[in-house]
């Protein structure tokens, strides 16, 4: 019998792993999915940059690595979910706000205590994602990186500027409501008004312009859409065999 292999996903927060963890166990059935939460923006970490970004989701492999008896060979690949926390948009919609002690995102602008320190933090997130984007391997494992705009709350619950309580219990309502139903997951990733559908490098151009990464936006299905189709076919087959 084959060994499943290892698909590891890596996100910014324990509620984003509450919300996809069942989900894409559901997805990669042929797979064994591992979360590996970073707690926080690897993208704009202390001193992360395009020169040593890689290194840097390269240490998070590590870390799972440490915990579990795997190799390289094991996996699958490595999929990398980020907010985009509006890191295209304009200097100019940046807006300094003495009231949003943390950012405060709409679909036109980010309004928060120091305009200027997002504006550096923009161009940080910048330069590493592009580096990432075009980054194939990491720890001579499949890379890729995906979006979720402007956060994973906005894509998955149609919210922003959540309170963490909030992102939790959305979480569980998220996953509740997806348990059991593979098909409905990947309809409502796959074929939403969010969901940018096309070539992993052209969606991503796609983010970079105008106000795209403030707006509900999210690649995540040029990912999944493989086992769409493949889950899709098993279910067309059964349903032929059926009648």
């Amino acid at each position: 019998m084959t060994r499943k292999k290892i698909l590891l996903v890596i996100v910014e927060g324990s509620s984003d792993e509450t919300a996809l963890a069942y989900a894409l166990s559901q997805v990669y059935d042929r797979e064994q999915v591992y979360i590996q939460v970073v707690h926080g923006d690897i993208t704009t970490k202390d001193n992360a940059s395009s020169s040593n970004i890689v290194t840097m989701v390269g240490n998070e492999v590590k870390k799972f690595l440490d915990n579990n008896p795997f190799k390289a060979s094991d996996f699958k690949g490595i999929i990398h979910i980020v907010d985009m926390d509006g890191a295209f948009v304009p200097d100019e919609v940046i807006v300094d706000d003495p009231e949003c002690e943390k950012c405060c995102y709409s679909d036109t602008e980010i309004r928060a205590v120091s305009a200027e320190r997002i504006k550096k933090r923009n161009a940080q997130k910048r330069e590493t994602l592009f580096r990432l984007i075009g980054t194939g391997k990491v720890r001579a494992i499949p890379y890729r990186v995906y979006y979720m705009s402007c956060n994973m709350d906005h894509v998955l619950y149609d919210k922003r500027n959540s309170t963490d309580e909030e992102k939790e219990n959305d979480a569980y309502a998220f996953a509740a409501r997806y348990k059991g139903d593979v098909e409905g997951f990947l309809h409502f990733m796959c074929e939403s008004d969010f969901s940018v559908n096309e070539e992993y490098k052209d969606s991503w151009k796609y983010i970079e312009k105008e106000l795209h990464s403030l707006e509900r936006h999210s690649n995540l299905c040029v990912c999944l859409q493989e086992e769409k189709d493949r889950i899709e076919k098993i279910s067309m087959q059964t349903a032929e065999k059926n009648k």
